[in-house]
C-alpha cells in the first residue's frame, strides 16, 4: 500500500478553480455550509475552504483512508471542516444529523459537490484493485469493510449477471463472450487477482477492437467497479437527495466521468428545471414551476491545458444546478425521519444491500 500523508503530492483535482468559481455565488455569505459529498482526499475541499473563508464544509467520503488523509490535509482549517463517514447518497440524513447535534445552524445547505466515479488514492493504491495495469487483488470497494468483492462477483455470478452487468455498466460489445469464458475459467481456478483477468480479455475481445477501444480490460473493471459498489443506484438516489437538501439559492455541481452518470445527473436536472404544468392549464400554477435552473449549458469539459497536466480529467463532464424555490418534498422548517450518521470515530452508518439482484 502506498505510505498516507502528503495528500497534496497524490491528488490533482479535476476542474477545482471551475469548481469553486461556479459554487461562489451560492456560499458568499456567512456561515455558508458547503457539503463536499465525495471527499477523496479533499483537494476540492481543500478549494473552498482557502478561497472562501466564510464557509462551513462537510466532507462525506465511504472510504476511511480517504478520510484519514484528507482529515490530516485539512486539519489546519480547525472547526469549520467536518469529517463524515458515510455513502453519498445519506447526504440529507448527514446534513439532518449534523443539524440536531447542532454542529450546523441550518438544515439546508448552500453548496454541494459530487466529484463521482474512483478517486486517485483507490487508483494508486495497487492492492485496492482498481488499475488494470498492476496485478493486484481484485477488491475494488471504496470501503473496505464492507461487502462483496470484485472478486466475489466473478466467482458467484451466472453467465447472465455477469453478461448484463458488463453490457450494463461497462457497455461492453463483447459482454456474453466475456461471462462465457469467466465461467469457464473459474471452474479450473477461482479469480483473486486481476493479473489473469486481464489475460482473459486480451484474449476473448477481438484484435481489431483492442486497437479501436484501447486497453481490453478498461470496460470491464469499470463494470465491476460500478457494480461491487452499486454506483448508479447510489448516485440517482444521491442527485434527488442532495436536491432535496439544497437551499434555495444553493448550488449543486457535479463532475461525472462516463456516460452513464452524466445521463442520470441531466435527467434530474433538466426535470427540475422544467415545469410540470399539465398540457392545456392555461395558468402555471407555484408547485409546477422549475425548481431548479441551469447555470452550465450542458456538460463542460476540462480545458486541454488542464488534461495535459492531469490525464485523469479526459473524461470529465461538469454540471451545475441552482435551487429557485422549495417544494413539497422540503419546505423551510421541515422535519423528516432520518437514519443516523456518523464521524469517522462513531459506529458505521448502515448499507445499502449489494448483489445480483436488487
Amino acid at each position: 500500500m502506498t505510505e498516507r500523508g502528503a495528500a497534496q503530492g497524490r491528488h490533482v483535482p479535476v476542474m477545482r478553480d471551475r469548481v469553486v468559481e461556479s459554487l461562489a455565488p451560492a456560499l458568499a455569505a456567512p456561515g455558508a455550509v458547503h457539503v463536499d459529498a465525495t471527499l477523496g482526499m479533499g483537494g476540492h475541499a481543500e478549494g473552498v475552504l482557502e478561497r472562501l473563508p466564510q464557509v462551513v464544509v462537510v466532507g462525506i467520503d465511504r472510504d476511511r483512508e480517504a478520510l484519514a488523509l484528507a482529515g490530516e490535509r485539512l486539519s489546519r482549517f480547525g472547526r469549520r471542516f467536518i469529517p463524515v463517514h458515510a455513502v453519498y447518497d445519506e447526504i440529507d440524513d448527514v446534513v439532518a444529523d449534523l443539524h440536531a447535534r447542532g454542529e450546523l445552524g441550518k438544515d439546508a445547505v448552500d453548496g454541494i459537490l459530487f466529484d463521482l466515479g474512483v478517486s486517485s488514492l483507490q487508483l494508486d493504491e495497487t492492492d485496492r484493485g482498481f488499475a488494470y495495469r498492476v496485478d493486484a487483488p481484485l477488491d475494488m470497494r471504496m470501503d473496505q469493510s464492507d461487502g462483496p468483492t470484485a472478486a466475489d462477483v466473478l466467482n458467484t455470478y451466472d453467465a447472465d449477471d455477469l453478461a448484463r452487468v458488463l453490457r450494463d455498466y461497462g457497455e461492453e460489445r463483447f459482454a456474453r463472450k466475456i461471462a462465457a469464458a469467466v465461467v469457464r475459467r473459474r471452474e479450473q481456478e477461482p479469480f483473486t487477482t486481476s493479473g489473469p483477468l486481464v489475460e482473459l480479455l486480451r484474449r476473448v475481445i477481438p484484435t481489431a477492437s483492442q486497437r479501436q477501444s484501447g486497453h481490453p480490460a478498461k470496460r470491464t473493471f469499470q463494470a465491476l467497479r460500478i457494480e461491487v459498489n452499486d454506483e448508479l443506484a447510489v448516485w440517482r438516489r444521491a442527485v434527488e437527495n442532495g436536491i432535496d437538501v439544497l437551499a434555495v439559492g444553493g448550488r449543486m455541481a457535479v463532475l461525472s466521468y462516463h456516460s452513464l452518470e452524466d445521463r442520470i445527473t441531466k435527467r434530474a436536472f433538466v426535470a427540475g428545471a422544467t415545469s410540470s404544468t399539465p398540457p392545456g392549464l392555461p395558468v402555471e400554477l407555484p408547485e409546477h414551476a422549475p425548481y431548479l435552473t441551469l447555470v452550465t449549458r450542458g456538460a463542460e469539459e476540462p480545458t486541454e491545458a488542464e488534461v495535459a497536466e492531469n490525464p485523469r480529467a479526459a473524461s470529465a463532464r461538469y454540471r451545475v444546478a441552482e435551487r429557485t424555490r422549495e417544494t413539497a418534498a422540503r419546505g423551510a422548517g421541515s422535519s423528516r425521519p432520518h437514519r443516523q450518521t456518523t464521524s469517522p470515530t462513531r459506529p458505521a452508518p448502515t448499507r445499502h444491500p449489494k448483489g445480483p439482484h436488487r
